[in-house]
């Protein structure tokens, strides 16, 4: 894959038929968007997985685990390219061969890998599977892109599934936005405590499902 040369980056209008029609349920849907990798993609039916940057051995092997039991099952997995529980999610896709798809949808311009020691994972990613943002190349890593890449995250999704989280975490950002576009919000839970636990916990005192395997996930969602 290293000798493989870079895809394009395509840029795509809101008017365009490639466009995704669940983006149109952010009350602010990009006027356009723009995708390194297959762009037939977006009309995959896609489950998220996110969590904590700074996940415990066991967090990250529960993320190989939901994502390659989703991936298995027909879903494109998508996450955010973050440090943790994103990374192990599109690394366990990545993993199981071609056949297997993973979306990440970036805080910057897609001709910029963030974190840096992401830009192996983003260029396999664009390889198999797609990047996605709304922000022009050229766009750095700020603070204001996250959230605006966690909405894109929750509205392409049909369900996002946060494993490990703590109170005060983006991940909460991504299910709570879920919620309010009537998506499936999963969480896992942990031990009480355990502070990475505490924002699963609180998600599910507010009406997240708990689940313990993908399976329950994608029996929810009815694959």
């Amino acid at each position: 894959m290293q000798n493989t040369p870079p895809r394009p980056i395509l840029q795509i209008q809101r008017n365009d038929r490639r466009y995704p029609a669940r983006l149109n349920d952010l009350y602010d849907p990009p006027s356009q968007i723009f995708i390194q990798g297959d762009a037939c993609l977006l009309t995959m039916p896609m489950i998220a997985i996110v969590g904590s940057r700074i996940a415990s051995v066991s967090g990250l092997r529960l993320a190989a685990c939901f994502a390659q039991g989703l991936s298995k099952a027909g879903v494109l997995v998508i996450s955010g390219l973050a440090r943790g529980i994103d990374g192990a999610a599109h690394r366990a896709v990545l993993e199981l061969g071609q056949d297997h798809l993973t979306a990440a949808v970036c805080g910057t311009g897609l001709d910029i890998a963030y974190p840096k020691e992401h830009l192996g994972l983003a260029r396999a990613i664009s390889q198999q599977g797609a990047l996605i943002s709304e922000l022009p190349l050229g766009a750095g890593p700020k603070p204001c892109h996250f959230p605006r890449r966690n909405r894109l995250i929750a509205a392409l999704a049909l369900g996002v599934v946060v494993i490990e989280a703590a109170e005060r975490s983006g991940s909460l950002i991504t299910a709570r936005l879920a919620a309010d576009m009537g998506r499936e919000v999963f969480a896992l839970p942990g031990a009480i405590n355990n502070p990475l636990s505490g924002g699963c916990h609180r998600l599910i005192q507010q009406g997240a499902k708990l689940v313990c395997s993908p399976k329950e996930v994608l029996e929810e969602l009815i694959f």
